[in-house]
């Protein structure tokens, strides 16, 4: 009977105080504006002190320790405030270690050391501030939901919606005019036009059959912007919604965006995620797609998110909706840089306008095909950045609040990246190969103020960015871009006028897999680099003095796990130049919609698709039922109680797999197909940061089995290549008999 009587009087002592706790935090003097600031200046010196007092090694490592063991305990807990406390731990650590950094490591005694140390310490103090902005830019991601629209058709607003091309096929771009007509929204009020800056006759016949509009123009200029501008003139719709050509809009897409725009007359613009359905080089040759987020990922699942809290949500150039009145004030798309979507924001957020993110995908398009179209994107966005850093830096002129100054400024320097990240892709091999002391202290000293940093960034950063972002995958991304990104942006930076608007090429193939030497070779060199340090370095451990200096075997120690790190990311950086073929021109979509087939005979059989794309489907048959190649038949496609039937012949045939190809359709059943498949509301939304969560173990595991793949590939293909010199050096020295 004592053990219901004990449990009760602990659950009387926890009431009583929760209750005396929540007394105390309800009292009227925690709300007074002098106690506030109060506590505001006593919390400021604790984190002064935390920061700055001076500790010798065991107490920095007991320091250390706890801190950390709190962060993995944190880790495990539900909630925003553990995240928030693992964000101030993870500031305390890093800006404890850059402090003893800045006043403990410095005292270099040669020139040699002088360069290599503070070329270390700029790459250290920029990766700190992305670190730092990062954490205010995603702490409390504002997860805004749609808002209804009016029950009253009469009160929703007309629509024009801008469907910009250039180069792009016409195939690539129907589906996307198909589902933009196919939008849930009154005839009346909504107009779709082609802006074609090819001015192809085919365009045009293709719009005048399907009832779209088509706005051309005598010239190309400012790309892009200019062609959104020029037809921003000759309409009149009171909001504009941009797809990029080959993003495919689901018809409930402006049902579920333009009620913001109703409840906030400052609203200008609201951006959803670019969410891509097939993979881009990074997915397809390393086989990660649908396993690994992309490297878009982040920007679309956390950090827009975050920037809406601070009302700095970036315009992205597709996929968003944008008030007519606003955009013309602000003299339309901005023409000045290559980024003209992030810059218009930009203006529109100095003009005292709202900008919105709403993270439900509702359209989806083509990710580029190939590693080199892919650098090139990416190259334009880095200018663009870089421009806009110097014609109209966020930091200065009028019209923002600090914290939009912040959220831009971070978006400018991630490009920034290219440089810092080739110096810790080569720092370590400034001790192994020059004996270069970047760091004025012992091996232990550097482990106990570095390894913090660096651990509780990685498991902080893993607990925010887990859906989105997986450990480590971020430094292969960069790694891959660093060397093509660096001179552009620093030529941009220096003269904003350099550099032209390129288009990214779309819904082409490869017909072989092939290894681009061309691009891979700034990775191939570092690679070698880091190897021929670590083989150095093992020398030296081996057969080196190492009793000159206290403390050496571990420094060389130190310096090597880096090399066998920058190894691993190097070879991993090599395997994406890797091109895997591309045979369809079409990707194909994964879903399992309801769906019939009729057969020659007139037998139905009921089934599911397993994917489809606008030439053809995949089907899941029953079991025991089999379908000969070449067979006509007719497939029924369902959603709710519409159904769409068309004519397909069986191109693929194994086990109750069946792939069917479509016959000829008409426009009309070309839209049939769109609205039952690419434009279901429900299509992008369901496999969207569903992906497996990130632990950092696995991730390291994952990037070093990519790593070592990479460089086995990479010695497969110097075999190769050698051989086949040998052999056309043969051959040329063979006599020629016949003569």
């Amino acid at each position: 009977m004592t053990e219901p009587r004990q449990q009760t009087a602990h659950g009387g002592f926890s009431l009583a105080l929760t209750r005396v706790g929540n007394w105390l935090i309800d009292l009227p003097v925690w709300r007074h504006p002098i106690m506030r600031t109060l506590i505001m200046l006593l919390a400021a010196a604790f984190f002064a002190i935390a920061i700055a007092v001076p500790l010798e090694l065991t107490e920095q490592l007991v320091f250390a320790s706890l801190t950390f063991g709190v962060s993995m305990l944190l880790r495990r807990t539900a909630g925003r405030l553990a995240t928030i406390i693992m964000i101030l731990l993870s500031i305390t650590a890093s800006l404890r270690y850059m402090f003893w950094r800045v006043t403990s490591t410095l005292g270099f005694e040669n020139w040699v050391d002088t360069l290599f140390g503070y070329g270390l310490l700029m790459a250290e103090i920029y990766a700190l501030i992305v670190l730092l902005l990062g954490y205010m830019q995603t702490v409390w991601p504002l997860r805004r939901h749609p808002v209804p629209m009016p029950d009253k058709i009469e009160q929703w607003p007309t629509v024009d919606i801008f469907i910009p091309t250039y180069n792009e096929p016409l195939n690539v771009v129907k589906q996307t005019v198909f589902t933009a007509m196919a939008m849930d929204w009154p005839r009346e009020k909504l107009n779709v036009y082609v802006l074609d800056d090819g001015r192809r006759p085919e365009f045009r016949a293709f719009c005048e059959q399907v009832g779209a509009g088509y706005i051309t123009r005598d010239n190309n200029r400012h790309a892009k912007a200019g062609n959104l501008n020029e037809a921003l003139k000759v309409t009149d719709g009171e909001f504009v919604a941009i797809f990029d050509c080959d993003h495919i809009p689901t018809r409930s897409f402006l049902q579920i965006c333009v009620g913001w725009f109703l409840r906030d007359p400052k609203l200008a613009m609201l951006q959803t995620p670019h969410v891509f359905f097939s993979p881009d080089p990074f997915e397809k040759n390393l086989n990660t797609f649908r396993a690994v987020p992309n490297e878009g990922e982040l920007f679309y699942g956390l950090v827009q998110d975050g920037n809406d809290l601070w009302n700095a949500t970036f315009f992205c150039g597709s996929c968003a909706v944008l008030r007519r009145d606003p955009l013309v004030e602000v003299g339309g798309i901005a023409v000045e840089t290559v980024t003209e979507d992030a810059h218009t924001a930009l203006k529109m957020n100095r003009r005292g306008y709202n900008t919105a993110y709403l993270a439900l995908p509702q359209a989806a398009g083509l990710a580029t095909e190939s590693l080199s179209g892919h650098i090139g994107q990416r190259i334009r966005w880095a200018r663009g950045m870089a421009q806009i850093c110097r014609v109209d830096n966020p930091l200065f002129g009028p019209g923002l609040k600090l914290s939009q100054r912040l959220c831009y400024l971070n978006a400018m320097l991630h490009f920034f990246y290219g440089l810092p990240r080739l110096v810790f892709l080569t720092a370590p091999l400034a001790y192994l190969l020059f004996g270069a002391h970047v760091f004025q202290a012992t091996a232990l000293m550097i482990t106990a103020y570095a390894l913090p940093h660096i651990l509780h960034a990685s498991i902080t950063n893993s607990r925010m960015q887990g859906r989105f972002r997986h450990s480590f995958w971020n430094e292969v991304y960069e790694s891959v871009l660093a060397w093509y990104i660096m001179r552009p942006v620093m030529l941009a930076f220096i003269n904003p006028k350099l550099g032209k608007f390129n288009v990214t090429a779309k819904g082409g193939v490869i017909d072989s897999a092939y290894f681009d030497w061309r691009l891979a070779r700034p990775y191939i060199v570092l690679l070698c680099l880091n190897l021929f340090g670590f083989a150095v370095g093992l020398w030296h451990l081996a057969f080196g003095d190492l009793s000159g200096a206290e403390g050496i075997a571990m420094t060389i120690v130190i310096n090597l796990a880096w090399t066998v790190y920058n190894i691993l990311i190097t070879s991993a950086s090599v395997a994406v130049a890797s091109e895997t073929r591309q045979v369809r021109a079409d990707p194909r979509v994964a879903s399992q919609l309801q769906a019939s087939i009729t057969l020659e005979s007139g037998r139905t059989l009921v089934c599911r698709t397993t994917d489809f794309s606008q030439n053809g489907v995949g089907l899941a048959l029953p079991p025991g039922v089999q379908v000969p190649l070449g067979e006509a038949v007719e497939v029924s496609i369902f959603r709710d109680r519409d159904e769409t039937v068309l004519p397909a012949t069986v191109a693929f045939a194994a086990g109750n797999r069946l792939g069917l190809h479509f016959q000829e359709l008409t426009i009309e059943q070309q839209m049939e197909l769109a609205q039952m498949t690419f434009a279901r509301a429900d299509t992008w939304a369901n496999s969207w940061g569903q992906g497996v969560r990130d632990t950092p173990l696995r991730a390291l595991r994952d990037v070093s089995r990519i790593g070592v793949r990479g460089f086995a590939f990479l010695f497969q293909q110097t075999l190769a290549q050698l051989r086949a010199r040998v052999r056309r050096g043969a051959g040329a020295l063979t006599p020629n008999r016949s003569k």
